[in-house]
């Protein structure tokens, strides 16, 4: 027996009275039963924001009568609006440079059908880890960036996602900076991990730094790539306490497991549809 289709119904719009129950009768008139919802508006910027995951039990269901009901709502409140299938995994590329856990971690997670994405490729300024895409069967694309200048290498990079039709871009402590122009092409579409400290600690051997001014805490960052360096919506944080007698080899081990467990995060909120973007910030359905 074939199990009833599953869809998500995002919703932007100006905030305003009746969103809800309009969306809401719709979805009902339309025989789609909801499963889970969540809305928030944002007094703010006066954006109300509206997940919705659904599902039709009719086997003939008619996504061009939906979408005509939908679209006089639509046009009447002033929505942004997708539905798409849910059970659809993004075509995805994974850059990474010689760090290898938050690559480990994804495609083992990929593996075991934990994360719903599709890798298509590894991207690499690095030839070191084309060992580990191997054994996963996957294509590893070598950028020598030093040979290349980044406009050039940024062509061949385009020419590998427009090849593979890829959708979202990983960013697995990938240490290069995205032009301006790469970033607006693919923006909201590109996820990146990084440390955060509290204190921050930036440059060469942020461990070391940590640890000779005693920091009790070590974290990470997810977020939305922007043109501004790391300043890009935020999707997910976590930190961990350490103490006085942590080495910081210790430490770049407890903060390597935390990277992993923030992007693995971030990216699932991401291909579930659960974030939308708020002006500079994010909203979360968690």
């Amino acid at each position: 027996m074939t199990s009833p289709k599953e869809y998500i119904l995002r919703v932007t719009c100006p905030d305003r009275f009746g969103v809800v129950a309009k969306v809401s009768t719709c979805l009902n008139d339309s025989e789609l039963f909801i499963l889970d919802s969540a809305h928030f508006g944002d007094p703010d910027t006066n954006k109300f924001f509206m997940r919705v995951k659904v599902i039709s039990p009719n086997k003939n269901f008619k996504y061009k009568s939906f979408e005509k009901k939908f679209s006089l709502i639509a046009n009447e409140l002033n929505i942004d609006w997708t539905f798409i299938d849910a059970s659809i995994k993004p075509r995805t590329a994974i850059f990474v440079s010689k760090y290898s856990h938050c690559l480990q971690d994804l495609l083992y997670r990929e593996s075991v059908e934990s994360l719903p994405i599709d890798i298509k490729c590894i991207i690499s300024n690095h030839p070191d880890l084309r060992k580990i895409a191997k054994s996963y069967d996957i294509p590893y694309h070598f950028i020598n960036m030093k040979k290349n200048s980044k406009s050039v290498s940024e062509a061949k990079i385009n020419q590998i996602l427009n090849k593979e039709n890829v959708q979202l871009n990983i960013l697995a402590r990938y240490m290069q900076i995205l032009s301006k122009s790469f970033v607006k092409k693919h923006y909201g579409n590109i996820i990146n991990i990084h440390h955060s400290f509290l204190p921050s600690f930036k440059g060469a051997k942020p461990y070391q730094q940590a640890y000779s001014k005693g920091v009790k805490i070590l974290g990470a960052t997810a977020h939305y790539v922007s043109s501004e360096l790391d300043e890009g919506p935020i999707i997910e944080q976590t930190v961990d306490r350490i103490n006085h007698s942590m080495t910081p080899k210790e430490m770049e081990i407890i903060g390597r497991d935390i990277e992993s467990i923030t992007l693995a995060k971030a990216v699932k909120y991401h291909v579930e549809q659960r974030i939308f973007l708020n002006d500079g910030k994010t909203v979360i359905f968690n």
